[in-house]
């Protein structure tokens, strides 16, 4: 994928934002904040509109649900305002959450401001234009920044009601396909209900606890401008307490993600000096987080292509809805097949 959700626009209509009510709740409640305020929207966020607040001394983002009929469960910015506010307090590269807004009469919608923090976003899970060295430093850190928060103990943070304990993949299918099912206008697919039915009866007996991101792929992510190390880990709307082997097995799914679908390696040329290879990068996390290997893996990878299906199904019925946030909605919604057929392929469904 390229960058086309990079940058920002003027804000789009349907998603305007009341500037002078926002000004005002800002100066109340985010420490430092001086006007004037100027808005512009970001061309990502798919899920949650996003939008960059521009004032004279400091820049910051905010993160808003979507209007309109929303899912249950769905677009919480305030479970992603409450892990970077905690994760942020030990350390963790996050940006720095000011505050949280639930009151509806301020903009219209719950949302959260936090730092903008300046740095790289690499669209290209290949990092062309970097040297070799840079680029294996890059995995490198993707590598560790996902073990250490797997590292984490939830309940030394305060997240341990941030998600039940156990039967975190059983939960989760039972949500995705039910999400799936009941957005008849997004219609089905004949590859995805195989796939529903397969990990249902295939789940691993390994079960196990932690924080886990949902979402962490290389453009989630904020690099130092000169150095390759993550500086800011972006997009935690489906962070939980979960199954940290399925957060590990949805990062390391870029090398079967075809990269005009969401940043991926499939296609690329992977020998390219610095990419290691998929067994390397496994074994890589499996010794920072004291495992000898991941013997589900295939499982994992099929339920990760499961759930990003079901996410681009919901997307593509916001589209036809038209409540998405973003502008590329109906393009990503044309993916939906294709990641179905790809979780097929993974749980060995399809040729």
């Amino acid at each position: 994928m390229s960058g086309a959700f990079a940058g920002t626009t003027a804000m789009r209509s349907g998603f305007e934002l009341d500037s002078v009510a926002l000004a005002r709740w800002m100066a109340a409640y985010v420490e430092g904040f001086a006007g004037p305020l100027s808005i512009q929207q970001f061309r990502g966020g798919q899920s949650n509109p996003t939008y960059k607040l521009v004032t004279p001394g400091r820049n910051y983002v905010l993160r808003r649900k979507p209007s309109g009929t929303l899912l249950k469960g769905a677009h919480a910015v305030e479970r992603e305002a409450k892990v970077m506010s905690a994760l942020g307090e030990i350390g963790f590269p996050v940006p720095h959450v000011y505050a949280l807004c639930t009151d509806e009469s301020v903009i219209g919608a719950w949302f959260y401001v936090m730092d903008m923090v300046e740095g790289r976003i690499f669209w290209d899970a290949a990092v062309p234009g970097v040297a070799p060295g840079e680029r294996a430093a890059i995995f490198a850190s993707m590598n560790e920044v996902l073990a250490t928060l797997h590292r984490v103990d939830p309940d030394t943070v305060g997240l341990e009601d941030f998600g039940r304990r156990g039967n975190y993949v059983e939960r989760q299918i039972a949500r995705w396909s039910a999400q799936y099912f009941d957005d008849a206008e997004a219609g089905r697919d004949a590859d995805m209900d195989r796939l529903i039915e397969w990990l249902r009866h295939n789940i691993p007996a390994d079960d196990e606890s932690g924080i886990v991101h949902g979402d962490y792929r290389i453009d989630n992510m904020i690099f130092h401008p000169t150095e390759p190390r993550i500086v800011a880990v972006l997009d935690w709307e489906l962070s939980t307490i979960g199954h940290p082997l399925v957060d590990f097995a949805g990062h390391a799914m870029m090398y079967h993600m075809p990269p005009h679908i969401v940043a991926g390696l499939a296609g690329a040329d992977i020998s390219a000096p610095g990419i290691p290879a998929e067994a390397d990068y496994i074994a890589a996390y499996c010794r920072r987080t004291g495992r000898d290997a991941i013997p589900d893996y295939a499982f994992y990878l099929a339920f990760n292509f499961f759930r990003l299906a079901a996410i681009f199904h919901g997307i593509k019925g916001r589209a036809i809805r038209g409540t998405a946030a973003s502008t590329q909605a109906v393009e990503r919604g044309k993916h939906f097949p294709e990641l179905a057929t790809l979780g097929a392929r993974a749980a060995r469904l399809q040729a």
